[in-house]
Order: structure tokens, then sequence, then C-alpha cells
């Protein structure tokens, strides 16, 4: 099978490069070039005239958790609610559309403090009004915060008594020290374990969920990170069943068993095994910049004046953890908001690589990187760590954080300019189920730095919409060492492929969120069309 596309816009993202066509053989790129050229070099290929669109690499995600996406939709969607009485009603509609008894239990996700009427955490006497008897967990859009109802919390068994984890909170009722539903990082652990065991799973509906919004956003590989044992045990299924469409690549959480999770399935380990691979471990250092849990080295401005967050885990710990990923080759992703978290990793990646010896490029990663600081840009640079940075964080929280942390701090989040110019390889991620995996949003954030209220936020760390590109599709490719077979259009490369209804080269800046992904292209087989 053979298809020559032509007549439209063909941004390769290798420079040098701007054939008028393109050869598509066996899902490999076979030439490209001019169109006669081309047609010289197929066989009986089918012609595929783009019309003016543009063609170019199918987008690789560097972060999210593709199973987590595909659980959310057995979830009750928040994500649209200004006030605790929304939360109410929608949560209330979940339960009877669903028919959840006292046997059951709901879960919500998506919800955001920062944009509710009340400006606040809906604590258990606002879930209450929903149901007693049910239990209740909702999960804010970070992931990293949840509030639970009383039943929930006496099934995790959380009183009064229960002090708080290593690395979360329990939230108290003011003055006391009743629990008051509101839970943090940690602190979320018990009454997750508690609640979700009551839920069965649909495995048709998470299937679907989970990668059908990364297609149609013009995505062909995905990452889950931090995988647990059951992640990967479903993984495994889905991809043994033949139903991955799109290339998965795990990283095993090193909390969470990781260390042995690799170990037991070295079959997958660095190779595809119908889509599915395990790339290396994960690690998550801190929390949630909007939520005020990410680690900070200087206070959050508002409320207690000595406040910085805190760690997940002790250095010690991360140190015995970073030190095992270097001696076993293996990368390394920790997720990073916080500067102190960024220090942590920073130093505990330098110190293991003195007490190694280790030179081998293992391409470690600092996830999110919202508040890095030019001094540990530079030190990255210096040891090859990629910055994997949430870029979305400039529109979505953008006011948020010049609130929590001044002018000068918030106009440094995401810092993708200084981060390049430093020689710091830089791709955007969007952290999805938290924020939709649509690329064009995060390449318009990355280029205008607004706000969702409309300011501009760090205008100095703006980049160029080929920047932008390279840092969702090559510079993406390269995180999973697969710049050689994925991220621009080379002879050789895999034909993974989107059009899109516009070049993002050619438009106003402004208007490169409203570009379309009219269809998306896995080794030259077609996932999605957008008529």
């Amino acid at each position: 099978m053979e298809t020559i596309f032509y007549n439209g816009t063909i941004i390769t993202m290798e420079e040098s490069s701007v054939p008028e066509a393109v050869l598509v053989r066996e899902g490999s790129i076979a030439a490209l070039g001019s169109l006669e050229d081309v047609k010289k070099a197929a066989k009986d290929p089918e012609m595929f005239d783009l019309d003016g669109k543009c063609l170019m690499p199918s987008f690789i995600d560097p972060h999210s958790h593709i199973l987590m996406n595909g659980q959310m939709s057995m979830f009750a969607r928040l994500g649209t609610c200004e006030s605790h009485q929304d939360i109410i009603d929608v949560l209330k509609a979940f339960l009877a559309e669903h028919d959840i008894d006292e046997s059951g239990a709901l879960l919500g996700f998506g919800y955001d403090h920062n944009f509710l009427k009340e400006g606040s955490h809906p604590n258990k006497r606002v879930l209450d009004q929903v149901s007693t008897e049910i239990p209740i967990l909702i999960l804010h859009v970070s992931a990293h915060l949840a509030c639970a109802n009383s039943k929930a919390l006496e099934l995790a068994g959380i009183t009064g008594d229960t002090p708080n984890p290593q690395g979360g909170v329990i939230g108290r009722l003011e003055g006391t020290m009743e629990p008051s539903g509101y839970l943090e990082e940690a602190g979320m652990g018990m009454v997750q374990t508690a609640v979700t065991g009551r839920i069965q799973p649909d495995f048709q509906v998470v299937m679907s969920g989970m990668q059908d919004n990364y297609i149609q956003n013009g995505v062909t590989t995905i990452q889950d990170g931090a995988t647990t044992e059951n992640d990967l045990n479903t993984l495994k299924m889905i991809s043994a069943m033949g139903q991955l469409k799109i290339d998965v690549v795990a990283y095993p959480l090193m909390s969470s068993g990781g260390i042995d999770l690799l170990h037991q399935n070295q079959d997958i380990c660095h190779k595809y095994k119908n889509r599915l691979k395990i790339g290396g471990y994960k690690l998550v250092l801190d929390g949630s910049p909007q939520g005020r849990s990410a680690w900070m080295s200087k206070p959050y401005l508002g409320g207690d004046p000595e406040y910085c967050g805190y760690p997940w885990l002790q250095n010690e710990t991360v140190e015995s953890y970073v030190k095992t990923a270097v001696e076993e080759g293996q990368q390394l992703l920790a997720h990073c908001n916080g500067d102190a978290a960024s220090e942590q990793y920073l130093n505990a990646y330098e110190k293991a690589i003195k007490e190694t010896g280790c030179h081998t490029n293992l391409r470690p990663v600092m996830i999110h990187c919202q508040t890095i600081r030019n001094d540990q840009l530079d030190r990255m640079a210096k040891i090859n760590m990629i910055a994997s940075i949430f870029v979305g964080h400039v529109y979505y929280w953008g006011d948020v954080h010049m609130k929590n942390f001044g002018i000068e701090r918030g106009n440094h989040i995401s810092p993708a300019r200084d981060a390049i110019d430093r020689g710091v390889k830089v791709n955007f991620h969007q952290d999805t189920p938290v924020t939709p995996p649509d690329m064009m949003h995060s390449v318009w954030c990355a280029v205008n730095r607004i706000s969702r209220t409309g300011k501009v936020i760090g205008e100095d760390q703006s980049v160029s919409v080929y920047e932008a590109l390279k840092a969702v599709t090559i510079d993406a490719a390269y995180e999973y060492f697969e710049e050689n077979l994925k991220g621009s259009i080379k002879v050789g490369k895999l034909a993974d492929l989107v059009i899109l209804d516009q070049s993002p080269l050619a438009v106003d800046t402004m208007q490169i969120k409203s570009i379309k992904v009219l269809r998306t292209i896995k080794e030259g087989v077609t996932l999605y069309v957008n008529d």
C-alpha cells in the first residue's frame, strides 16, 4: 500500500526540508521531494490531495496518565462547576443516572477551588448533602487534592486521632482535630483505597476513554506516568487484546513497587510489544502549585507567611531511588513543580552521577518545571536533563500563580525561553486528564503566554512557533529515545502523521489554538477523520 500526499503545506520538522510531496509505503516514509520525483519513487500509489491543508508529523505526548484518563470516563465530571451547589447538583444527577447504592461509591473529578464562587474546597459538610450513606470522593483537577464525605472518611478509618502521613495532609475543621474531608497528596491514599475498591470498572468504557481523545488531537505516542502494578496489568491486558491503537510508554512509580515491576517485565522494557513498552522509572517529589502543595524554597504569598509546601519523600529516600535508576541505566522521570523539589532532584542526580561514575546518556526528565530557577536550568543542561514543561499552566493557572508567588516568580512559570537558551532540551505536555491533550493549545500558550483573564504572563519566556512545534514532535520523541523513528517526516521514519486545517507557521499566532486536527495517521493507517 502506497500513498502520496501532495498539494498542501508540508512541515517536516527537518529544518532544511520543504518538500512538495511525501510518499508513505508500508507504514514508513519512503520518499519526499518534488511531486514528480515522489511519483517516480512510487509504484501504484493512492494520491491524497491535501487541498491546501497542512501535513506534519503527529504529536508525541511526553507526560500524561493514559490509564487514569480512561478511568476518569467513569467519574462524574466536575470541571464546569462554578460553586459548591453546582458540585452537589452534578453529583446528585450522576448518582441517580448510574443507580449507585450503599454498596457502591461515587467518584468525581475535575473541580478547581480556585474558580469556585466560595473560593474553597467542598468539605464533608458539602458532600454529605449528596449522601451520608454512599461514600463520595472527588478529585481536584490537579489530582493532587481531594474531598471526601463522612461515609468515605469512616470507611477509611480516618478520625481526629489520625495523624498526617509523610508527604500529605488530612484537613481539619477549623479549631478542631475533626477531619474536614479535605485531603492533600499522601493524605488521599487511605480514602482512595477504601472507596475505589467498591467500584467495578467498565473495561470497555476505560479502553475507549483512555485513548480516543488523544487520537482526536493528533497524538500517536502516549505516556502512562506513575504506573502501578494494577495499571501495568491492565495495560498489558489491553495490549495483548490488540486494543492499543497508538504507542504507550509506561513509567513504573518507584515508591509503589516500581523497581520490582520493571524487573519482572523485561520483555517490554525499552521495546514495544503490541504497542506497549516500559521506558524507565517515575518519582513524585511534590504536589501542585495551584493547590499550594508544591514544595517551594520561599513561602507562598497569603496565609501562613512561613508556608512553603512540603516534599513527598525525604532526601535519603530520593537519593536511594535515583542512585538505583542510574546504576541500572534506567531513565528516570521526576515530578517537580516547586523549586525546592527541583533542587532535591538535581542534588540527588548529581550525587548519583558522582558516586557511580556514570556518564551514560540516560536522559533524565524533570516533569512540570513550573517554578524552576535559572541556576537550576544551568545544572540541568550540564547533565542533559530534559525539561518537560506543563506550559498550559500559563493559561489555566497563570493568574493563580501570580497571586501565590508574586510578580517575579509568577512571570517565570513554565520558563521555556530560558531553558532553551541554556541548551536544555524542552518538550511540552498537558498532564492529561488534568487538561485535554490539545497540542495546538500548548503551542499557543508557549508562543503567546496569555492567562484565562487575558493577561500576559512572563512575555520574555515566549518561544517561536517552530520551537513550540519541536517541543511536541521531534524533541518529545527525544525523551523516548525515538528521535530516529518519530517526530519528523524523513525517509525511513514511521509514517505517524497529522493533517491540520491550517499551518501553525502561517496563521496569526493568536489563531493557533483554533487550528483543527482533520486526520490522525499511525504508521500509514488513518485512525481518525474529522469531516
